[in-house]
């Protein structure tokens, strides 16, 4: 008997009443031969965990642009703290943690360089289309622009949960829902951990209100709110939050605004961001024959000259756009010509 099919077996006795199983899956958007060895799912998120847009995350900002140090989240970082919390809760509720994890390791893959300071410059050049957003970008990743154009040709219910990560989205799944919900719950406290560690932040800033409720460590409102998602989240078919706890992680979210994500030195740093990518866009607008070769493919199979433009700079990580910039922006010293 295959392998897949034994694990096909188990879902069926372990997982629960809500849970979205491997052969219920609406499948993918191009016929292929199943694994004979993983399930559909499980599939999933190897493709992804293989894929070169994973690999870039790596040198992505979560939070802070170019920071010194090797202990701040990056981008990719940021992703395995979403997959290990969307993970914790969805065994506990016995949903399947496959589609969980492989929702979980794509939801970032289309994320720009330099945060969401990058996301929001893209945004505004291309508001005449319809504007830019990284769930949507990271759904065009997987579909279209990976494998040299090929895609990664994921199951339906992935690619539902990637691109409705994001508040105002509407997982079909618990699955997806429970990463949007996980999405949140890490990013707001290790954004904390790293806001003190850049000096922005002392513990004590926290409001007393949250911290008498969920702790004054990042593992502790971490554990907190994983504990309150479960609890309020058995035997329904929904995943969410205490009304108590949902209000303290919105308070908890609105305070890192003030303190952090909008400070005056975070701020500074994004008209940095966004200079960078204005600048790139506009030159690649007017010269796009000088983009890597499988973006020029894109353009001779009919792609609109903004969206491969776009899809260029979306891919770029920090470093790279900081290269690119410098090459095509800054002169070069005498010495080095």
């Amino acid at each position: 008997m295959e392998l897949r099919l034994l694990q096909e077996e188990r879902e069926e006795k372990i997982l629960g009443e809500y849970a979205k199983k491997s052969i219920e899956t609406k499948g993918r958007g191009k016929l292929e031969a199943k694994c004979d060895i993983r399930t559909d799912f499980q599939r999933d998120r190897d493709r992804i965990i293989h894929c070169k847009s994973f690999r870039r995350m790596k040198h992505k900002t979560q939070v802070f642009i170019s920071p010194e140090g090797d202990h701040y989240r990056t981008r990719l970082t940021h992703t395995l703290e979403v997959a290990q919390i969307a993970r914790s809760i969805a065994r506990a509720l016995s949903l399947n943690e496959d589609l969980t994890e492989a929702i979980a390791l794509g939801h970032d893959l289309g994320h720009t360089p330099f945060g969401h300071a990058g996301e929001r410059e893209l945004d505004k050049l291309c508001q005449s289309h319809g504007g830019f957003s990284h769930n949507e970008q990271s759904l065009r990743v997987v579909e279209r622009l990976e494998k040299d154009g090929a895609g990664l040709n994921l199951t339906w219910e992935v690619r539902d949960g990637i691109l409705h990560h994001r508040t105002s989205g509407s997982p079909a799944t618990l699955e997806g829902q429970v990463v949007q919900l996980s999405d949140k719950i890490a990013y707001t406290n290790h954004d904390i951990d790293d806001a003190v560690r850049a000096g922005m932040l002392k513990p004590a800033d926290v409001p007393a209100g949250i911290v008498a409720l969920i702790g004054t460590t990042s593992s502790s409102r971490i554990n907190a709110m994983i504990r309150d998602t479960i609890s309020n989240s058995v035997g329904i078919d929904k995943i969410c939050m205490s009304q108590q706890m949902r209000q303290t992680l919105m308070d908890l979210r609105e305070f890192m605004f003030q303190k952090v994500y909008m400070s005056c030195v975070a701020v500074e740093e994004h008209v940095k961001a966004e200079k960078i990518i204005g600048d790139l866009y506009a030159y690649y607008m007017n010269h796009p024959e000088v983009m890597e070769g499988e973006f020029l493919q894109l353009l001779q199979e009919g792609e609109p000259l903004w969206k491969v433009v776009c899809d260029y700079i979306a891919c770029m990580t920090d470093r790279f756009a900081v290269a690119k910039y410098t090459e095509l922006f800054i002169p070069k010293e005498w010495n080095k010509l």
